[in-house]
């Protein structure tokens, strides 16, 4: 990689910006100053510092956050907060991406990374990758509610979603459930209750395929890197089947 895309890209600022700082001679690569922003170098097999601090390049990025409410499934927005607000300027600088999204007022597990292939693969309709919801309900879930969320509802738009487990916590005026999906249409756990005649008012991701969120470990609002064995699991996430 040419020397200057990676300054530029760890956060010493704009291509601009990274000459003047080759120019000053203070970038090494492996003890020998570089100046010119077109040498290549190895990040990951080079010792390269500035001003004689080394710097941790990353690739790809992989976090996990407990999103809070109140803040967009988006990269930018000239109006709203977005998750990326959420980030410290070193994760920011590596431009990660929501996989998938949560809606606004929906808390929980969402995960952040630069890495296209696997945000692909998590998100492709083929391969059925589980997300599991904890959800206050206004109504009353019954066993039917079950039994139709088990065999597909029909969403105010004609959609029919695939089968989804409901898992009910306490019944009665108000409700607690879980609810496993394994699509992502808009809105779509707020529409499979429309459908059943309730009304969802609190939303909160719990899982999603082999990631859980713990809650005590992240508080709303903070994030953490996945570590190696959880993005392999990722990599390696099976679709499920609900018959």
């Amino acid at each position: 990689m040419r020397i200057d895309k990676l300054l530029a890209n760890i956060g010493y600022g704009s291509r601009k910006d990274v000459k003047k700082i080759l120019k000053t001679g203070v970038v090494l690569a492996d003890g020998v100053v570089i100046k010119d922003p077109k040498t290549h170098v190895n990040p990951e097999e080079q010792d390269v510092t500035v001003n004689g601090e080394k710097i941790d390049y990353k690739e790809f990025v992989y976090l996990l956050m407990n999103k809070p409410a109140g803040y967009l499934s988006a990269t930018e927005d000239e109006v709203q907060e977005t998750v990326i607000d959420l980030l410290e300027m070193e994760d920011a600088v590596c431009q990660p991406f929501p996989v998938g999204r949560l809606d606004k007022d929906t808390e929980g597990l969402l995960l952040l990374t630069n890495d296209g292939q696997l945000s692909h693969q998590l998100l492709s309709p083929k391969k059925h990758v589980p997300k599991t919801y904890f959800a206050t309900i206004l109504g009353e879930v019954t066993e039917g509610d079950i039994a139709a969320f088990k065999s597909g509802v029909e969403l105010d738009d004609g959609y029919v979603t695939k089968p989804a487990i409901l898992e009910i916590l306490q019944s009665g005026n108000q409700s607690t459930i879980h609810v496993t999906i394994t699509e992502g249409k808009y809105h779509q756990v707020k529409r499979m209750f429309e459908s059943v005649g309730k009304k969802v008012t609190y939303l909160k991701r719990i899982s999603m395929g082999p990631i859980t969120l713990d809650e005590e470990e992240l508080k709303i609002g903070e994030y953490r890197e996945l570590t190696e064995d959880e993005v392999e699991a990722l990599r390696q996430a099976q679709p499920i089947e609900i018959i």
